[in-house]
C-alpha cells in the first residue's frame, strides 16, 4: 500500500540536510549550480540512508510553481519532498535551482526509494540467475545492476515513481501551509499535491528529457532508413504504455501485407474490380450488368473470408507477442493492489471498510444516478448529432447526384465528392468535441480510482466513435443495400481521412513548433540548465495515446467490415501507416513534451475492442456476401425465397464464429516458455508468502 504522509513535513526528523534553522538544503551563498552532467553538488536535498548516498543525482522531474509563490512556501515544498516517508515526505531528491526564489523544483529519487517503489508495483527485475523475477526489496541483493539505478530502473520507471510517490503524500493532520493564507489549510487525509495544484502553488509537473539518450533514440528510430524500431529503447525511455502502443503499430503495420498483396492480386487480375477501383475514384455509379463468367464476385468472396479468418489470426498472434514484450519489459506481474484514490476523487471523509483507513468517500448510488441522468442522456444527444449529420450528409448526396445528371461536367464530378468531404470533417471536429465531453462527464462522475476512471472514458468513446465513424456505412450497407455507394463512401474515408490526419497530427504541429515556438525557446551550449529545464515546458503537453487507438481501431474496422466491397483497402492502409510510425516517432521526440508513463501489461480495453471488431467482422463480410450478384443469382437460381436465403446467411455466419473462436483457442494466447516463466514467478510468490508467515508469527 502506499504510504501516507504525517502531518506537517515539518515534524520529527527529516531526510534533507537543512542548514540549522532553516528549511531548505544548506547552501550558504543562497544560490546554487544545476549541472548538466548530473553529479550531486550543492542544492540538493541529502539523504539519511547511507546506501542512497552517492556522486550523481540525475534530474529527473521539473516542477513549475506559481509567480507568486512566496520563498517560504517553496521552501516548504522542498522540505516535503526530501523527507522520509515516516515523517510524512516524499523520500526524494529536490533541488531549488539556481535561483534559491526561483518558480521550478528539480526532482529526482534516490536508490532506497526507486528500490521499495519497484516492489510496490510489482515490476519484474533480471535475477542473478539471468532470469526475469518479481522484485522483492528484501532480497535486492540478488537481483542484477542493483546498485545501479540507471540500469537497474528504466528512466521512464524512475519519472514515474517520482510522479507517484509526490502524488500519494497525504496529511494526516490539520496543517497550514506557510506562505498561504488560512483559506488553503490542509485537512485530515488531504493529498497535499493536489491541494497545493488547486491552490495554484503548483502549475506543471513533466518528466525531463535527457538529451543524450533522446539523441540516440531519434537517430536509431525515425533518422535513418531502418525499417525495424528500437522498441526496448522506447520503452525504456518513454515507458512500456508507450512501447506497447508502437509495438502494435508496428506488428499492425506488417500484418497488413498479406491482405494488401491479395488485394493488389484480385484488383490485378479481375477486370470488374478494375472498373469497380475508377468508377469509386470517379464517383460514377458502378453498372449493374456484370459478366456472369467474370471474376470480380468470385474475388470479393476470397477478399471477405480471408479478412474474418486474417482478424483473427492477427490478434491471436499480437497476444503472443504482448506477453513476450510484457516478460521482456518486466510487466508481467504488476502488482494487483487496492489502488488509492485517484488525485480527482472526493467525497466526505470517513472510514473505507476495506482499508480501514480515514479517506474521502462518495456513495456508489450518487454516482449510478449521475451516470443515468447525465452522461447516459449527453452521449445521446450526440449520438442524435452522429445521426443528423448523417441525414445531411444523404440529402446533400442526393442534390450532387441530381446536380450532376443535369450538368454532366468534370466540375460536378468533383462537386459528388463534395458531402463525403465535408461529412469526413464534420464527423471529425465532433469526435474531438465528444472526447473533451467524455472526459468531463467522467469526471462528474467521480470514480474513485484511476483505472475506473480511464475504463469509463474508454468506454464513452468508443460506443461514440463506433457510431460516428461505422453508423453510415452500415446503414448504406445494411439498409439502403447499395453497395456502388458504399465502395465510394470507403474510398473517401480512406483517401480524405488520412491525409486529413497527416495534416493535422503532423505538420500543422511542425508548422507550430517551426516557426512560432522554437524562436521562443532557442538554446545555447553555455546557457543554465535551468534556462534549458524551462524551454522545455514551453512545449505543449502530450495529449495521450487515445486519438493514436482510435485512429488504429478505425483503421482496422475499414479493413475487417467492409475491405470486400473494396479490396485496395489494405494497400492504402499500409501505406498511410508506413509513413504513420515515423511520423508519430518524430511527434513524441521533437514536438511534445516528455509524458509520464505508467507501467502497464498490454494494450488493456483497446485490446478487447479490437477482438470485438473481429467478431463484428463476421457479420458485416456475410451480409455483404449477400447482396452480391452472384450469390443473388444462386439463389434465385435455386428458387429460394428471402426467408431461406436470410436463414441460409445466419448459419454461414454462426459457422464462420464457430471457426473463428476454434482457430483462437487452437492459438495460445501466449507462447509456452512464458506461460512457464509465469507460473515459476506465482511459485515463488507463494514461496515467499509461505516463508513470511512464520516470521510474522515469531515476532
Amino acid at each position: 500500500m502506499r504510504k501516507a504522509a504525517v502531518g506537517d513535513a515539518g515534524g520529527g526528523s527529516t531526510g534533507a540536510d537543512l542548514a540549522p534553522g532553516s528549511t531548505e538544503p544548506s547552501n550558504p551563498k543562497g544560490r546554487t549550480k544545476l549541472s548538466s552532467a548530473s553529479w550531486a553538488g550543492p542544492g540538493w536535498t541529502k539523504v539519511s540512508c547511507p546506501c542512497c548516498v552517492s556522486d550523481r543525482v540525475d534530474p529527473l522531474v521539473l516542477v513549475r510553481l506559481g509567480q507568486k509563490v512566496r520563498p517560504e512556501t517553496k521552501r516548504w515544498i522542498i522540505k516535503l519532498i526530501g523527507s522520509p516517508q515516516k515523517d510524512g515526505g516524499a523520500a526524494l531528491l529536490a533541488h531549488p535551482g539556481e535561483d534559491a526564489s526561483g518558480d521550478i523544483i528539480v526532482v529526482s529519487a534516490p536508490r532506497c526509494t526507486l528500490l521499495r517503489a519497484t516492489e510496490e508495483l510489482g515490476l519484474c527485475k533480471t535475477y542473478s540467475s539471468g532470469e526475469m523475477e518479481a522484485f522483492s526489496y528484501d532480497d535486492k541483493d540478488n537481483f542484477k545492476d542493483s546498485d545501479n539505478m540507471s540500469e537497474f530502473v528504466t528512466l521512464a520507471e524512475r519519472q514515474y515513481i517520482v510522479k507517484y510517490e509526490l502524488e500519494g503524500v497525504r496529511a494526516q493532520k490539520d496543517l497550514r501551509v506557510p506562505g498561504l493564507s488560512d483559506d488553503y489549510t490542509l485537512q485530515h487525509r488531504d493529498n497535499i499535491w493536489q491541494k497545493l495544484r488547486a491552490a495554484g502553488v503548483i502549475v506543471d509537473m513533466f518528466p525531463l528529457h535527457n538529451q543524450d539518450q533522446l539523441k540516440d533514440l531519434s537517430e536509431a528510430w525515425y533518422c535513418g532508413n531502418q525499417l525495424a524500431q528500437p522498441l526496448d529503447s522506447v520503452n525504456s525511455y518513454f515507458g512500456s504504455s508507450i512501447g506497447f502502443y508502437f509495438s502494435f503499430l508496428d506488428f499492425y503495420t506488417w500484418s497488413l501485407l498479406p491482405p494488401a498483396v491479395l488485394g493488389l492480386a484480385i484488383a490485378y487480375f479481375s477486370g470488374e474490380v478494375q472498373k469497380e477501383v475508377v468508377e469509386s475514384v470517379s464517383g460514377s455509379q458502378v453498372m449493374s450488368d456484370q459478366d456472369a463468367s467474370g471474376s470480380a464476385v468470385g474475388g470479393h468472396m476470397i477478399q471477405a473470408v480471408f479478412s474474418m479468418f486474417w482478424s483473427t489470426v492477427f490478434m491471436e498472434l499480437w497476444k503472443r507477442r504482448s506477453s513476450s514484450l510484457s516478460y521482456r519489459w518486466g510487466n508481467l506481474r504488476l502488482a494487483e493492489r487496492f489502488a488509492e484514490p485517484r488525485p480527482g476523487f472526493y467525497g466526505n471523509l470517513g472510514v473505507n471498510p476495506v482499508t480501514g483507513r480515514v479517506e474521502p468517500l462518495f456513495p456508489e448510488w450518487k454516482r449510478e444516478l449521475r451516470m443515468a441522468l447525465v452522461s447516459v442522456p449527453v452521449v445521446g444527444l450526440f449520438l442524435g448529432l452522429v445521426v443528423l449529420g448523417m441525414l445531411v450528409f444523404y440529402w446533400g448526396e442526393a442534390q450532387v447526384q441530381q446536380l450532376h445528371q443535369h450538368w454532366d461536367s468534370f466540375h460536378t464530378q468533383v462537386l459528388l465528392y463534395a458531402p463525403s468531404v465535408l461529412h469526413i470533417i464534420y464527423t471529425n471536429i465532433l469526435a474531438t468535441v465528444y472526447k473533451n465531453v467524455a472526459q468531463a462527464l467522467t469526471e462528474y462522475e467521480n470514480h474513485r480510482e484511476e483505472s475506473s476512471f480511464q475504463n469509463h472514458v474508454t468506454a464513452k468513446v468508443l460506443v461514440f466513435t463506433f457510431f460516428n465513424y461505422f453508423a453510415v456505412l452500415f446503414h448504406i450497407a445494411f439498409y439502403k443495400q447499395d453497395v456502388p455507394l458504399l465502395r465510394k463512401r470507403l474510398a473517401s474515408l480512406l483517401i480524405i481521412t488520412q491525409l486529413v490526419n497527416q495534416v493535422t497530427e503532423v505538420v500543422v504541429p511542425f508548422l507550430v513548433d517551426r516557426f512560432i515556438s522554437a524562436s521562443n525557446r532557442k538554446e545555447n551550449e553555455n546557457d543554465p540548465e535551468e534556462d534549458k529545464y524551462r524551454n522545455q515546458s514551453t512545449l505543449p503537453a502530450f495529449p495521450g495515446l487515445f486519438s493514436e487507438y482510435i485512429e488504429l481501431l478505425v483503421q482496422f474496422g475499414y479493413l475487417s467490415l467492409f475491405s470486400c466491397v473494396y479490396p485496395l483497402t489494405a494497400v492504402l492502409l499500409l501505406i498511410n501507416n508506413l509513413t504513420e510510425i515515423r511520423s508519430d516517432a518524430y511527434k513524441m521526440c521533437k514536438l511534445f513534451r516528455k509524458p509520464f508513463s505508467p507501467p502497464v501489461a498490454n494494450m488493456g480495453v483497446w485490446q478487447v475492442a479490437f477482438e470485438v471488431l473481429s467478431f463484428v467482422s463476421v457479420v458485416s463480410n456475410c451480409w455483404l456476401l449477400l447482396l452480391s450478384p452472384r450469390i443473388q443469382r444462386l439463389c434465385t437460381e435455386g428458387e429460394l425465397n428471402s426467408t431461406n436465403i436470410l436463414l441460409l446467411a445466419v448459419l454461414v455466419e454462426h459457422i464462420l464464429i464457430l471457426l473463428k473462436v476454434v482457430l483462437a483457442v487452437l492459438i495460445p494466447d501466449e507462447p509456452d516458455w512464458i506461460r512457464k516463466k509465469r507460473e515459476h514467478m506465482e511459485f515463488k510468490s507463494m514461496q515467499a508468502l509461505r516463508t513470511q508467515k512464520p516470521d510474522a508469527e515469531q515476532s
